[in-house]
């Protein structure tokens, strides 16, 4: 595992005269609103595709509301991969298109919502799938439209990280690399992330508290409610811990 050496007092001191706060997270495909507050609080926000695919995740699948009136799983179809692939090297099946059409046809309020967004909602869901990474980038940037975010999107695999940093170190060089000053996460990562080291390179490290707002299922929402409703949520539910108020 490689190890991020410590920035120098006068870089450190130079950082501080800047601010620019970044987030790194993995691509979800329609995550829940919470997911947003990153972009809201972010300068930048780095798509984080340059690890491994969690199988068990929400990268290419989230949660709606299914023809039964209980929740399921909307899946993206990807072509069998090793077990090691990146994120970045997903691929679709031979037949994704007509595989994801037939599970949509299983939502019929994909076809009937009505609300401000669904067209171009319904645009993107049945757009060509050519790449995966594409794909979940562009419904990123879809709902940062959408939602009004203005925030610099970009992709970790586009930078030059070494290849042998895991985890902490990882993320404090993507961090490093687009010239942060300051890195917003999840609440998740509290138990994953050190101030310290963060703050030896010059970075100063906030969270998110837990979300507890109204979409938790964000697909179904931006059909139905206004951008505005959503974008409201996501701002009443940005109060970073550890760090500077947001926005």
């Amino acid at each position: 595992m490689g190890s991020i050496p410590r920035q120098p007092n006068a870089l450190r001191d130079k950082l501080a005269t800047t601010s620019k706060r970044v987030a790194v997270m993995q691509p979800y495909f329609f995550p829940y609103a919470g997911y947003f507050r990153l972009m809201l609080e972010a300068d930048e926000f780095v798509i984080f595709d340059c690890v491994q695919f969690p199988r068990r995740g929400r990268v290419h699948r989230c949660e709606v509301p299914g023809p039964r009136g209980t929740i399921d799983w909307l899946t993206l179809p990807l072509a069998r991969q090793p077990r090691e692939v990146l994120i970045r090297d997903l691929t679709f099946s031979d037949n994704a298109r007509s595989e994801l059409d037939a599970r949509l046809a299983r939502l019929p309020w994909v076809r009937s919502a009505k609300g401000p967004c669904a067209d171009r909602i319904r645009d993107f869901l049945f757009r060509p799938l050519v790449s995966v990474i594409d794909y979940l980038g562009s419904g990123l940037k879809l709902v940062a439209e959408l939602l009004d975010l203005e925030v610099t999107i970009s992709r970790s695999s586009d930078l030059d990280i070494d290849p042998d940093l895991r985890g902490q170190a990882r993320v404090i060089a993507v961090a490093k690399a687009v010239a942060a000053t300051g890195y917003v996460n999840s609440p998740g990562g509290l138990g994953l992330y050190e101030m310290e080291a963060f703050a030896c390179n010059g970075l100063r490290l906030s969270f998110l508290p837990e979300y507890t707002g109204q979409f938790f299922h964000l697909l179904p929402a931006l059909m139905t409610d206004s951008a505005a409703s959503i974008l409201d949520d996501i701002r009443k539910q940005c109060h970073p811990c550890g760090g500077e108020p947001g926005r």
